[in-house]
């Protein structure tokens, strides 16, 4: 008996995704993983504590004070000569809109009412103040 073997030396017509898959899957998974260490800039501010807190889904303008004197109004710096001209342009519904007023737990109270104060100038009537959660030591007595 004799085996006969013969050479075919076509072109593969089938092709294999196989590899394909697992280099797609692959940067998936590197991008998927890298996209969480992207940092979303903000405000520095340590907020003061409080026990009693909620927070809201409403329209929100944010008006941040800082120690230095810096005001910002929705993470943009506002000079205090032209903050009514800037919470003017921001404030479209003064009645329905809040303005949350965050700022450093040691800035003066004089600031928080100058900024209230133009704020009710122009029509706003819902402030709220940012606090941070109180953490309740053990130790601690009510």
């Amino acid at each position: 008996m004799k085996i006969q073997l013969t050479q075919d030396n076509k072109p593969l017509t089938i092709f294999s995704y196989s590899s394909l898959t697992d280099i797609v899957l692959l940067l998936l998974v590197f991008f998927l993983l890298t996209s969480s260490f992207i940092i979303t800039e903000g405000i520095n501010v340590t907020l003061p504590e409080a026990e009693n807190t909620t927070a809201t889904e409403q329209e929100q303008l944010v008006i941040a004070l800082l120690n230095d004197g810096r005001i910002f109004l929705n993470n943009i710096e506002v000079p205090a000569e032209g903050f009514r001209v800037a919470l003017q342009e921001k404030l479209t519904d003064p009645e329905k809109q809040v303005i949350v007023l965050s700022s450093d737990a040691d800035v003066s109270l004089q600031r928080a009412v100058f900024v209230m104060d133009e704020a009710k100038g122009l029509g706003a009537t819902r402030f709220f103040i940012s606090t941070t959660q109180k953490e309740n030591d053990d130790t601690q007595q009510r």
